[in-house]
């Protein structure tokens, strides 16, 4: 694609995807609420622009990878915003994981100013970020899904369209519910290996060969073995999508008590002072958890 290319957040995500796209010769333009991180791609080929308005009015299409609804909304909405430049011809893909309500709020906005608007968030980790190996997850307006598609097969090795918007968040909540709940059952498992006096390592080498074979768990897995949770999918991201999930479940009727339970792991772990390490370290959770039935 020749179009201009905006990005709005370097976190861990975003750095990595900016990456992959300055990797493959997109013309990039960055921006990013702590400076110092645009500096990081410069050498990379990209431009850095001094707000999120400035981007828009540069780019053709605007990507944003943001950490919260707050954050999405804020640099929509506050001074400096992509409002203030976004027009008809602009489309703006919001990536970040939020919850239906806040892609509501922005689509209308954009569309409002005449631009077009697409959530597209995704499921994968910083290493898929970095092997253009993510999934994502789109609703919005199909012509601009069309003339995107490039970047998504860039960042991506595989792209729903899942309808109007509001579908693709839900759908993301859904997933990293799904997988929250898993991880946190499993960490119960490798616990129980290891008070059973099993090599907790035979479980993954068990798992690895049957009808629950899971790249996930197996990484999630070794962590948990090993104590070294490397910043990976970081345990503050997981824990607020199990909140909205659990949300959007309520918003629903639907029970959800199993991804409560997992929630309430990952929020102890949170307390614990494990927010900033990767999602696997809600095994510190399940391990104190379990020691405090065990005294009571």
């Amino acid at each position: 694609m020749e179009e201009e290319i905006g990005l709005l957040g370097l976190g861990i995500m975003g750095m990595a995807m900016s990456r992959t796209l300055l990797r493959h010769g997109a013309n990039l333009t960055v921006w990013n609420r702590t400076p110092s991180k645009c500096e990081q791609l410069v050498e990379y080929g990209a431009s850095v622009a001094e707000t999120a308005a400035a981007v828009v009015k540069k780019c053709k299409y605007t990507i944003a990878m943001l950490s919260d609804p707050s954050a999405a909304l804020s640099v929509v909405f506050d001074k400096d915003g992509v409002l203030e430049q976004i027009c008809k011809g602009k489309g703006y893909i919001d990536m970040s994981t939020v919850d239906a309500d806040t892609s509501s709020k922005i689509s209308e906005a954009i569309t409002s100013k005449g631009g077009s608007f697409l959530e597209a968030p995704v499921s994968g980790s910083r290493k898929l970020a970095q092997d253009g190996e993510l999934v994502i997850l789109a609703a919005g307006v199909k012509a601009l899904y069309e003339e995107a598609h490039c970047l998504f097969d860039i960042m991506g090795k595989k792209t729903f369209f899942l309808g109007h918007v509001g579908n693709g968040a839900k759908m993301k909540l859904l997933v990293n519910m799904l997988m929250g709940s898993v991880l946190a059952a499993f960490s119960e498992g490798v616990l129980l290996a290891e008070k059973s006096e099993l090599d907790p390592q035979s479980i993954l080498n068990a798992l690895d060969r049957g009808g629950f074979a899971n790249p996930l768990l197996l990484t999630k897995g070794i962590s948990m073995i090993e104590s070294c949770y490397s910043h990976a999918c970081p345990l503050e991201q997981q824990l607020k999508d199990m909140r909205l999930s659990l949300a959007l479940g309520n918003e629903k009727a639907v029970s959800m008590e199993v991804a409560a339970a997992a929630n309430d792991a990952f929020e102890e772990a949170s307390i614990m002072g494990f927010g900033g390490y990767d999602f696997s370290a809600v095994h510190e959770a399940v391990k104190d958890l379990s020691i405090r039935r065990r005294i009571d």
